[in-house]
């Protein structure tokens, strides 16, 4: 393990880059115009990712290559084609979310280092060995997690010879990522594909304690706390903002090198960390690193605070009342130092280049004589900034032979050798000056020679070939099944509906436990027909909670939503489904959980409509699931939303807080559009659609390639909605499977609210 610490700076656009780069940072992630989770940066096209990475190399700087989006079955040869590509570059390393993408890299790109996007929402033990075994070398670990969690993961990591990462600065999404679903659900804009829409940013109607912002915080920043962290073992500090220009990239990747050199020199903070509200921020706050979940966390200003905070300085210091005056002349000293720095950093990187670099290639030789290619270029050196000339020769191993017919003339040289132009180099005119005319050589051996040239081009390693994907075989579910019925409850009470069906029995377990795992125990044991269904989010001792309900029932069966649960369900020889909020999206993410982790079946994601879910490949001996009646979960946090919309006596989250508060309301955007507030007691803090998700139609589209359809009767977000009677919706639900097509008006009836829109939109 690399005990150095790594400063990782944002780049959505070249000159981003070029300032990460100068300020020194060790290493830049950076997105191109597709598969990336940043639409909205400027982002990088592929020739200018190789000048990049070339440029970066020159400062000792590595580059990471975003990734991390879902991915749609339709895109696996493109993104292959990219990959190929990708392998013969010197890309230090891909950031990756999809399951199905890891298993492509591992199994075909073998020499790309893979890290695990934060969309993949790490935080617990167990998901570090899933991490790893799927061919990830480092972990983005979840922005929620305290010191005493990020030291717990990183000594994890450490046992499974993986590196951490931490997000150090930078805005923080209230919701988990990578369970964010906000503007999915309305607009088809999917965080999971790099489209979020920012709902928590937006204006909402005033709510009950007074909040305009309900679901906005602050900004992260870990700046006086290097030293713990470095403490706690964290390899990767990590910058976020691949939304923001190159001035906001270099002040703060500038202000953590130096506070990350000086501390390591004398064991000291020696900045301040001023500089860092000049630039960009909704204010600062450190909480979820310190554990400290409380109100100061939110702030009713989703713009730059910059002024603000610069208003509250001055009082700070002693100004009772600030006038007029005194307000504006500091206004217009920040702005001068904005347009100063701004100024300052293009200055800075103004010199640095990323263009081809010039390629001759000169050809001689006479009768009796071997082929001569003279190649002239440029290369860089680690550690200076210029770049300086290389050339060198290689030749033919056969001599020129006299011939007419089929003589190696200039069209025959160019159409061998326009390839090297290409990424890297701009292939100047050909030189055949010192090549005699009416000679000739096999041309085999000019293609050896091209060959040759590439492996000294790219400095000893050879030309990988572009990948040609295999046709994945479809295998069907057996002929003449209908799909079966499968019933997700929460409520012990909910057990007697098991008597009227012989629909599977899920029963969803509390994201938070305290005692309360042998009680679940003890529920499995005496009830060997329900099916544990865990959910997305187990941290800490929860997790280990979880575990012990696993470890104690050994089930046959279990649904879960938790990489860290699957695998440990593995280890135990326990079969397991993936559950929805795994964002299945394509087979290659079944074949990877089907081969690395014996999976048996998995929930097709509801983000993706019917096309994109027809093409899907089913593996032999797999099930595929779907669930067609649900609430529609926008976001969970770790954060309360009650503070800022009903308040609460409370000013901070405890763990009673997370056991024993049930309470629900609800927020209305500037559109009149209503989102429901639900904490279940042992429950994370989420906000769910107006609307049901309810969709029969898949039943007549799809219903050949799925083995089972869920209803979810937990009630969960419904509010003060009454809820439909659970005995009719089942009644329903089976006679729709059953082939009865009326049961569908029916269901349209008693669920008053419902959308099927997601299913329409897709991704």
């Amino acid at each position: 393990m690399d005990p150095k610490i790594e400063l990782l700076a944002p780049g959505g656009d070249i000159d981003a880059i070029k300032a990460a780069i100068i300020a020194g940072a060790d290493a830049v992630y950076c997105g191109l115009d597709t598969f990336n989770a940043r639409n909205r940066a400027a982002n990088i096209s592929f020739e200018e990712l190789v000048g990049i990475i070339r440029l970066a190399h020159q400062y000792q700087c590595e580059i990471f290559l975003t990734l991390n989006i879902v991915i749609l079955e339709n895109e696996f040869k493109t993104l292959a084609k990219l990959l190929s590509r990708l392998v013969n570059t010197t890309l230090d390393g891909v950031i990756v979310q999809d399951i199905g993408m890891f298993h492509l890299l591992k199994k075909h790109f073998p020499t790309l280092d893979i890290h695990a996007s934060t969309q993949l929402t790490t935080h617990n033990a167990g998901q570090i060995p899933f991490l790893k075994k799927l061919g990830a070398s480092r972990v983005n670990l979840s922005r929620e997690l305290n010191l005493r969690e990020i030291t717990a993961l990183t000594a994890t990591g450490r046992d499974n010879d993986i590196t951490t990462e931490v997000f150090v600065h930078g805005s923080l999404c209230i919701a988990f990522s990578g369970l964010c679903y906000s503007t999915s659900a309305s607009v088809g804009n999917s965080g999971n594909r790099g489209r979020c829409s920012q709902a928590c940013r937006e204006e909402y109607e005033t709510t009950e304690s007074g909040h305009n912002f309900p679901l906005n915080i602050k900004d992260n920043s870990a700046f006086f706390d290097l030293p713990a962290l470095i403490e706690a073992g964290v390899h990767s500090f990590k910058v976020e903002g691949r939304i923001k220009g190159a001035s906001y990239v270099h002040t703060v990747i500038d202000s953590f090198r130096k506070q990350i050199d000086g501390f390591l020199k004398t064991g000291e903070l020696l900045e301040d960390g001023e500089r860092l509200y000049k630039v960009f921020n909704r204010d600062l706050t450190n909480s979820f690193l310190k554990g400290d979940l409380n109100q100061s966390m939110f702030i009713d200003n989703p713009r730059d605070n910059s002024k603000n905070h610069l208003k509250d300085k001055l009082t700070h210091n002693g100004s009772q009342s600030i006038s007029v005056v005194q307000i504006h002349d500091a206004e217009q000293t920040l702005q001068q130092e904005k347009s100063q720095i701004q100024a300052s950093v293009n200055d800075k990187i103004k010199h640095l280049s990323i263009e081809k670099l010039p390629l001759t290639l000169a050809f001689s030789g006479q009768l009796g004589q071997p082929l001569l290619i003279t190649v002239t270029t440029q290369d860089f050196v680690v550690g200076q900034t210029q770049l300086v000339d290389k050339s060198f020769t290689v030749q033919s191993r056969s001599q020129l032979t006299s011939s007419d017919d089929a003589s190696i003339d200039d069209s025959a040289i160019e159409k061998r050798f326009k390839s090297l132009h290409n990424a890297e180099f701009d292939l100047k005119p050909l030189v055949t000056d010192d090549l005699a005319a009416g000679l000739s050589i096999p041309f085999k051996e000019l293609t050896t020679l091209k060959k040759q040239v590439l492996l000294q081009l790219n400095h000893g390693t050879a030309v990988l070939p572009v990948v040609e994907l295999p046709k994945l075989a479809k295998h069907p579910k057996p002929q003449d099944e209908t799909p079966k019925l499968s019933i997700l409850i929460c409520d012990e009470a909910d057990i007697a509906l098991a008597d009227n069906t012989d629909a599977d029995i899920y029963f969803k377990l509390p994201d938070a436990y305290k005692r309360g795992c042998t009680k679940y125990v003890d529920l499995f044991k005496l009830n060997p027909r329900l099916i544990p269904w865990f959910p997305s989010v187990l941290i800490g001792k929860d997790y280990d909670a979880a575990l012990n309900i696993l470890e104690k029932v050994l089930p046959p069966l279990i649904v879960t939503n938790n990489t860290g649960i699957a695998n440990r369900a593995y280890e135990l020889g326990i079969k397991w489904i993936a559950g929805p909020f795994l964002n299945t999206t394509n087979s290659y993410a079944l074949l990877a959980m089907q081969e690395q982790f014996d999976c048996h079946g998995a929930f097709i994601s509801n983000e993706i409509n019917q096309q994109q879910i027809k093409h899907i490949a089913r593996p032999a001996n797999f099930k595929m699931m779907y669930s067609i009646y649900h609430p529609i979960l926008l976001m969970a946090s770790r954060q309360c939303f009650f503070q800022q919309s009903v308040g609460c006596e409370k000013p901070r989250i405890d763990n009673g807080c997370m056991l024993s508060c049930d309470k629900s309301t609800s927020i209305t955007n500037l559109k009149g559009d209503e989102f429901a507030i639900d904490k279940q007691k042992a429950g994370y803090p989420s906000i769910y659609n107006q609307d049901q998700f309810l969709n029969t139609e898949i039943i007549d589209d799809l219903a050949h390639l799925f083995d089972g359809f869920m209803i979810d009767l937990t009630n969960i977000g419904a509010g003060d909605k009454p809820s439909p009677d659970k005995l009719q919706l089942i009644k329903q639900f089976e006679l729709l499977l059953n082939g009865q097509s009326n049961a569908a008006n029916t269901l349209d009836g008693m669920v008053a609210q419902s959308t099927v829109l997601q299913y329409h939109n897709g991704l």
